[in-house]
Formats: C-alpha cells, sequence, structure tokens
C-alpha cells in the first residue's frame, strides 16, 4: 500500500474503472490531486484498490475524498477489507493533522438501485468507509442541459441586473438560508450563524470561479424588488448553475423556472456542450424546476462525511 510515484503512474492508478479517470492527467498537471493524495493496494502488479483526494489547483489541503475504488470481480468480504485497510492507511499519512476528514463523493448512475451489480459496487463502497467511522450525508441528482433542448425564453415578469458586489450577494444568500431544503445549507446552520454561513459558501467556492461576474444576475419584480438569484459560472469542467434561489417571501409563485431559465439562457449564449447543475434528492420542488427547464437527471451523487 502506497503512494503513486508521479504522473507516470497514472494508467496504472487508472485499472480499475470509473468516470473521473479521464481527469485525472489534467488534475495532477494542474496541481488539483499530488500524487501523495493519490494511493493504490497491489499485489504484484494486480491493483486491488484505490483512492485518491481532490483540491482546487494549488490547494494546501484535500478538500474533497472523490476515488475510492475496489476490485469488484473477488469474491467474498475481501476486496472490502482491503479497501478499508488502504483508506485507513492513506488517511494517517495524508491528513495527519486534521480531525474531521473531508467529505466523500461518489458519482453514480441514477438507476443504481435498480441494477443489482451496480448497487453490490456502491454500496460495497459505502460500507468501506462506515467501516472508518463516515456515515450517509446526502445523495444527490446530477441534471445537464444540452444544446439540443430550446433555449429559454426571457421572462415576461421578473427583471434581471448583474450583481453590485460581493456583499449583495452574501446578504441574499443568507436570507435564503431561512427554510432552505439543502443538507449542506443545513448542516452549516447548525455550527454557525447565518451571515457565518454565507459568507463560508461564498468566499468558498462562488468568490473563487474565473468566470464573469458579468453573467451572476439578481432577478427583481418590475418596480426593482429582489425575488432570488442565480449564479451561472465555470468551475474546472464545465458551464453550471453554481446557485440558485428564490427569496423566502417570494416562493410559491413560479419564479424559480424564471431565475433558472435566466441562468440557462446565458450559458447557452456561451455556445457551451453542456450546462451542469445538482441539487438534494429531497429538494423536490427545484428537481421539478430544473425538469421542466429541459435538464436531464443524468448521474446521482453519494455524499459521506465523518463526524
Amino acid at each position: 500500500m502506497r503512494p503513486i510515484t508521479g504522473r507516470e503512474e497514472v494508467d496504472l492508478f487508472s485499472r480499475l474503472p470509473y468516470v473521473l479517470n479521464e481527469e485525472l492527467a489534467d488534475d495532477l498537471a494542474d496541481g488539483r490531486r499530488r500524487p501523495e493524495w493519490m494511493w493504490v493496494a497491489l499485489r504484484g502488479d494486480r491493483l486491488l484498490a484505490r483512492t485518491a483526494w481532490w483540491s482546487r489547483s494549488g490547494g494546501d489541503a484535500p478538500l474533497t475524498l472523490d476515488i475510492l475504488d475496489i476490485e469488484d470481480s473477488a469474491s467474498g468480504s475481501h476486496h472490502v477489507d482491503i479497501g478499508v485497510r488502504l483508506l485507513q492507511t492513506a488517511m494517517a499519512a495524508v491528513l495527519p493533522n486534521r480531525s474531521r476528514p473531508p467529505e466523500y463523493s461518489r458519482l453514480i448512475p441514477p438507476d443504481w438501485r435498480e441494477n443489482a451489480v451496480t448497487r453490490q459496487a456502491v454500496e460495497d463502497r459505502m460500507t468501506v468507509l462506515e467501516r472508518t467511522g463516515a456515515r450517509l450525508f446526502v445523495e444527490r441528482l446530477r441534471l445537464e442541459w444540452r444544446p439540443e433542448s430550446p433555449v429559454p425564453e426571457r421572462s415576461r415578469r421578473l427583471t434581471f441586473r448583474p450583481v453590485h458586489n460581493g456583499e449583495e450577494i452574501v446578504a441574499l444568500m443568507a436570507s435564503v438560508l431561512d427554510g432552505t431544503l439543502d443538507a449542506h445549507g443545513r448542516d452549516d446552520l447548525t455550527r454557525m450563524s447565518v451571515h457565518e454561513a454565507a459568507v463560508r459558501h461564498y468566499e468558498d467556492e462562488l468568490a473563487r470561479y474565473t468566470s464573469p461576474r458579468c453573467w451572476w444576475r439578481i432577478a427583481a419584480l418590475p418596480h426593482g424588488e429582489p425575488v432570488g438569484f442565480v449564479i451561472p459560472a465555470r468551475n474546472d469542467y464545465n458551464a453550471i448553475i453554481a446557485y440558485i434561489a428564490v427569496l423566502p417571501s417570494h416562493r410559491g409563485n413560479g419564479y424559480i423556472d424564471d431565475i433558472l431559465a435566466e441562468g440557462t439562457r446565458i450559458l447557452a449564449e456561451q455556445d457551451v456542450p453542456h450546462i451542469r447543475a445538482s441539487t438534494d434528492l429531497g429538494n423536490i420542488p427545484m428537481a421539478n424546476a430544473f425538469q421542466r427547464a429541459g435538464y436531464i437527471n443524468f448521474g446521482r451523487e453519494i455524499t459521506m462525511t465523518w463526524t
């Protein structure tokens, strides 16, 4: 059990299949991954298990454990035991001074529960995590708009303007946390104030996007009263709807459809190959809004955390 030696061992690390394999070389080149964060369990030259962490480009510490794979063809529970040993060994080396490991993320098919083979693979990996102390935090829908879908029309009942500054968007983010259905937002509010949660989300994510801030939009009634906002952006991989919300006092009026249409239209005008978004499985109103806007559910994401 050891970390890979460098980019020359990406092919070795990629012998176990997963959707993120095609991104590994670029992630290493751009500093989103480091060889010392990518561990393998080998028997001779046979790859039995692997695990890896991800961070933003140039980050000093891992932000997410996003790869954990074991050899699914193995019989019995031995492969799960190997996964547990590898993860424990790697965590001790990579996270020696962290009291709480970064959350775990796994990208899975949308029908993973209906396919017996896929379900077993997902549950085996979850068992590995559970045996190191992690628990399921949330399951999310992964959504995608594609150019063959109609480009949404402009809203006839709302106006849209750019965001003035970071303080304005933070204030709006704080207000929409009231009654939020988002699991991460609800969890933040158990540990910090509404304003602190909004500032943290803004500084840790939204402020780091290098795509144009002029894409960000405040939705308002004709007389200027804000009703919500949308943050279209690009991350390191895709065009995304990074954040979208309706203010509590204006929920229930269907404004989410107008706001999502505006964000989608802005990104569609950039001739992107697709637009990605995600929402919690339990956030049914938001999921329905994406469906009405022509987004398809192409996958899911399992997130697990340690207490």
